[in-house]
Formats: structure tokens, sequence, C-alpha cells
């Protein structure tokens, strides 16, 4: 009896697992370095976290509709470059943050009418789209770094510090993952998202626009790497034309970490949210412990396979 209560704890719980995991890696790097608790150190986790954690967001609203976004790595590029050149040339911040976050909404629905009206898997349109963004960046570019040039105070809203090591960015990511986990567990369009990746025939039946939801989800996700990137390049005042590369499969990480099925259908934005979070406090508490930064990769992986053997076999059992 005890057992299948706690089974049906952490399958109505989703971001239970990652919650377990969190404390217990605070644990393991506390023990290694006693600084790991602090109030900087947990700071420096926020903010690592937030421009993976923005991406995260909206990469599982994705997931959860059953779709996937491989090119949200190269929108976080091709934004920040865009607005960094418009920002050089003499552009209002507000116009460069706009132009920025309509390029990546035009992408998103790019994929999406590709993959829904061209019935290619999204794995594939993603996949594709990310290869023309990023050549398209290494040819403008020549490869080389674009740096903004020119002083914009208003940035200061993305990334300015707050205290300690915290940054407005962590704010902006902590209010972002509260807007949108309300969206997805509270209003009727968060019940399609779910119905849509778990079930799209059933809820064709029920008069829910399958490509609609899809194509929202699109540019949703596109929209906040866009943001994501944004914020970075508030931060370093530079991008390198291969800024973001390897991001899209953190982002994944984050959310099947926090819970999302890859079968679409199952997730929440939370789980993906302190997912996120997770891997930003395995960096931190890497670099506080003195191992070697190769073995953050190593680390993601280990608990991405843990994640996802775990959410198959919950999903089984539901």
């Amino acid at each position: 009896m005890a057992k299948s209560k706690v089974r049906l704890m952490i399958t109505r719980y989703m971001e239970l697992g990652v919650i377990i995991s969190i404390i217990g890696m605070a644990v393991v790097f506390s023990y290694l370095n006693p600084r790991f608790l602090s109030v900087s150190a947990l700071s420096s986790m926020v903010s690592l976290a937030a421009e993976l954690g923005i991406m995260a967001i909206g990469v599982s609203f994705l997931m959860i509709s059953g779709e996937f976004d491989l090119s949200v790595g190269s929108v976080f590029a091709a934004a920040s470059i865009l607005a960094a050149w418009l920002l050089n040339m003499g552009i209002p911040f507000i116009v460069a943050f706009i132009a920025a976050l309509g390029l990546a909404a035009c992408v998103g629905l790019a994929n999406a009418l590709i993959t829904i009206k061209g019935k290619i898997p999204s794995f594939i349109t993603t996949l594709g789209m990310m290869w023309f963004i990023r050549g398209v960046l290494l040819a403008s570019t020549k490869g080389f770094p674009v740096r903004l040039e020119v002083n914009v105070p208003e940035m200061s809203v993305l990334s300015a510090p707050v205290l300690y090591d915290l940054r407005i960015s962590g704010l902006w990511f902590l209010i972002l993952a509260a807007i949108f986990h309300f969206i997805l567990t509270s209003t009727p369009y968060g019940n399609w998202v779910q119905a849509v990746g778990g079930a799209p025939e059933t809820a064709r039946a029920l008069g829910i626009n399958v490509a609609k939801v899809k194509t929202i989800n699109f540019v949703l996700s596109s929209v906040m790497a866009a943001l994501a990137g944004l914020i970075a390049l508030s931060r370093f005042k530079v991008v390198e034309p291969v800024a973001g590369m390897g991001l899209e499969l953190e982002a994944i990480a984050s959310s099947v970490i926090g819970g999302c099925s890859l079968a679409g259908g199952v997730g929440t934005v939370a789980g993906a949210s302190l997912g996120a979070f997770l891997i930003g406090e395995i960096r931190v508490g890497l670099i506080m412990a003195g191992a070697p930064a190769y073995w953050y990769i190593g680390f993601v992986g280990v608990l991405l396979i843990v994640a996802g053997i775990i959410n198959l076999r919950l999903s089984r059992r539901e």
C-alpha cells in the first residue's frame, strides 16, 4: 500500500524526482565545499540557469504538445546577432528587441508550417533549420564574433546585477516560469496543449485546432530562445556565430529531467524550470568543488539517461 502511494505521488507530481535530485546534489556539493549553500552561490545558480531555463520553458511547451525544436540554439545566436547589428546602427533598443523576437517568431512559424503542412517530423524540420540558420550566421559574419559597440543603458533591464551574483535575468526566469506554469495547469489552452500531445485524434474530435496549438508552441519556443539570446547579449556585449550550440540539447534535457515525456502529452513547466536549475546547480557545484569543466557534460548525460528511464517506467505504470 505504501509503495503504491509513493508511486501515485511521483506520477502525479512529476517535479518530485528533480526536486529530490536537486536536494541530493546540494548535499553532495555542500560536503565537498561548505560555501555551496551560501546566498552568493545560490544566486549564481539562478543566474546561470536563467538563459537555459527561459529556453526550456518554450521547449517544454512544444514537447508536451508532441513536437521537438532543435533550432532554438541557432535562433539564440541569430536573434542576438541581429539585435547587435541594429543597435550598432543606432536603432533604438525597443525596435531592435522587437525585431529580434520577430525574427524568432518567423523561424518558429516556418518550422510549424513545414512540419504540419509538409507532414515532416519536427525532428527533421528543426534539425535542417538549425543547420541553415547556423550556416547563414557563419557566412554573414565570416566566423567572427559580433560586438556591441555602443552603450545601451536600456539593456540593463535584461541582466543587471541585483543582489550578490543574482541578476535580473534570474528574476525574469522565475516570473516567466510562474506565468507559463499557470497557463499550462490552469487555463483551457494548457489543457489543449496536453490533449494535443497526448491524443491528437481525440483532441480533434473534441474540436481542438491541433495545427493552431502546435503552431503557437513552435513560435513560443523560438521566441523564448531569442529572449535568452538577448539576455546573453546584454551580459557579454558580444555574440559568437556559434553561440547557443548545444543549448537545444540542454533545453530538451532540462525538460526530460523535469518530467516531460518524449512522446508528448506529459510534463510541466515547473519541472522543466527545475531541470534547468539542476543543470545550473551542477555547473556551479563542479566549479566550487574544483572538478574539471568537462565533467559537467558527463553529469548531465547521466541525469538525462536516469530521468528517461524513470519517466518511461512511470508512464507504463500510469
